[in-house]
């Protein structure tokens, strides 16, 4: 038997614990721990997962800390700070002692250091992302590559390349990857050694796969580019793609997938949005498997189990951003070709994003 403790992040002024047991396949809210509001996105510290970063995605956002407990109780905040601007839709801890926190709705990010400790914040860089021809910007996430960080600009179709100055250690903007115009890329991963990049696109609903081209302003053609939308769904219907998750290989799950989430922000259909399953081929391009339903309304967030059971990510939990469907877990079956759902709650009726613990 393996229990988890989840943690799940939403639009509400608590961040909410799971108990996920996976002998009775049973999911049960244990508590809420008040925060502040709309802690829509939450990450653990890479090596101390008792510290928990969360967002406060507000018209000022913030950056908060906290120590998780029992149960996933958690004490704090600890120590917030400004996010520099407004928004926050997501926050990922970076491996010289900071963190990132981009602001999707004033375009703009800050990589804050941690002082004494990572619960303590330092004075963070504002970064600002330039505009073309009076257009927005809106930074959606940010993944470390080796000494760069990469951001997804939904609003000016770039990613843009990060990195220190080796003097000053401050942070600016080196180039970008210019992505197809009005796709709106959102969230990426690599693989492959990371030599392989994998962009979801809110915009355009597409997965989009290339090599991953030379810093600062490399350019590399498409392995491939394919819709993420299911094969049929109602009139009315607005999709707007959301996550994009490639677990590591292992030996119960030898192949190379990756899982994406559609959001239909309009008509839904009555079978809910679905979980888009791809295999990666060889050569680095991706084809489509499977689309599994879900019942959810409006996926924005999902995670894998892969971070505390040796490697092996055997689960998938998932929630809508909209409806009353609540929480599900998913297993991985056919060698992680399909979904089976295995346990789901509904006392909380949306969650937006998951942190994996052992209970």
């Amino acid at each position: 038997m393996v229990n988890f403790t989840i943690l799940a992040g939403g639009y509400t002024s608590f961040v909410a614990s799971y108990l996920f047991n996976t002998d009775t396949s049973s999911l049960t809210l244990l508590n809420q721990s008040p925060t502040g509001n709309s802690p829509s996105w939450i990450t653990t510290h890479p090596t101390n997962k008792s510290i928990l970063y969360a967002v406060n995605e507000l018209t000022v956002g913030m950056l908060q800390s906290y120590i998780i407990g029992a149960q996933g109780v958690l004490t704090g905040p600890v120590d917030q700070t400004p996010s520099g601007g407004s928004s926050p839709a997501f926050t990922a801890p970076i491996i010289t002692d900071a963190v990132a926190i981009m602001n999707y709705g004033s375009g703009d990010g800050m990589i804050i250091p941690t002082t004494t400790d990572p619960l303590h914040f330092g004075e963070g860089q504002l970064i600002t992302f330039p505009v073309d021809n009076g257009g927005v910007s809106h930074p959606h996430m940010a993944v470390q590559y080796g000494p760069e960080i990469i951001v997804p600009d939904l609003g000016q179709d770039k990613l843009w390349r990060l990195t220190q100055n080796a003097t000053t250690g401050e942070w600016y903007i080196q180039g970008d990857i210019q992505q197809p115009t009005g796709s709106g890329p959102r969230h990426m991963a690599l693989h492959g050694n990371n030599s392989d990049l994998y962009v979801i696109h809110e915009l355009a609903s597409t997965l989009t796969a290339q090599v991953l081209p030379m810093a600062p302003n490399g350019t590399t053609p498409f392995l491939s580019n394919y819709s993420t939308l299911p094969p049929t769904y109602p009139n009315g219907s607005a999709f707007a793609a959301a996550e994009i998750l490639i677990p590591t290989p292992s030996a119960n799950f030898p192949g190379t997938y990756i899982y994406t989430s559609n959001r239909n922000t309009g008509n839904l259909d009555p079978n809910g949005d679905t979980i888009v399953i791809w295999e990666i081929l060889p050569t680095g391009a991706v084809q489509q498997v499977k689309q599994v339903y879900t019942g959810l309304d409006q996926i924005r967030g999902m995670m894998f189990s892969w971070d505390v059971d040796n490697g092996e990510a055997e689960y998938l939990i998932a929630a809508g951003y909209a409806g009353t469907a609540g929480v599900h877990v998913y297993q991985r079956i056919n060698g992680g070709a399909d979904l089976a759902l295995v346990a789901s709650n509904t006392d909380i009726p949306t969650r937006t994003s998951f942190v994996w613990l052992k209970a």
